[in-house]
């Protein structure tokens, strides 16, 4: 395979489809909205968080003990995760459990792992 396999070598503009894809683009949400929500998801201890919290919900000491992380960083990541409606907070006395926010933040994270399965799948064969 060359390294220029995919790059398009004509130099003809499909009007009607770069017409109908910009008009299709800005019915939906601000785009930088949606990278910025990856973005939130781009860090490894987040991510770690969410794994956790989707398989049960836990508090911050029970998160720290599951990932090995200290109990403030935990704090300030699930500060943000909060403040970007990934997670959401429920108190019991003086705890507080945390779980993903609703079935969308599961839904992502169960997709994502099962594309890497499947690439990955994919690369052994």
């Amino acid at each position: 395979m060359t390294k220029n396999m995919f790059v398009c070598d004509c130099n003809m503009i499909h009007q009607d489809i770069v017409m109908d894809t910009k008009k299709k683009m800005t019915k939906v949400v601000p785009l930088s909205h949606l990278s910025q929500f990856f973005q939130i998801l781009g860090d490894n201890t987040r991510c770690q968080i969410l794994y956790a919290l989707l398989q049960n919900e836990l508090c911050v000491c029970d998160i720290a003990n599951v990932i090995n992380r200290s109990k403030s960083l935990i704090s300030h990541q699930l500060r943000t995760l909060r403040e970007h409606g990934l997670v959401a907070p429920r108190k019991v006395g003086k705890e507080v459990y945390y779980r993903l926010d609703d079935d969308h933040v599961k839904k992502l994270l169960e997709m994502g792992l099962e594309h890497l399965k499947h690439k990955e799948k994919e690369e052994e064969e």
